[in-house]
């Protein structure tokens, strides 16, 4: 019978670093094998472009990171 998720974590969590990342690096690696959806590449390669027209025009006003991690913070209930 296969193993739960959590209990392979488990189990990984226990190994040694360097057997923890070699473990890393094949599950990784095993995902490289997924079909890639080329309509969707294409879509997210046009968004990202759109977004990077919208940044040089000034169109949008970036922020730094701690100040979206804040905001973000802030909108969580406590």
């Amino acid at each position: 019978m296969p193993k739960e998720p959590a209990e392979v974590l488990k189990d990984a969590l226990s190994l040694p670093a360097e057997a923890r990342a070699a473990l890393v690096d094949t599950l990784l690696e095993s995902l490289d094998e997924v079909q890639v959806d080329d309509d969707a590449e294409a879509a997210w390669r046009q968004e990202i472009y759109h977004r990077l027209q919208q940044i040089d025009s000034g169109a949008v006003r970036l922020i730094p990171w701690d100040d979206a991690q804040s905001r973000l913070w802030a909108r969580l209930p406590n």
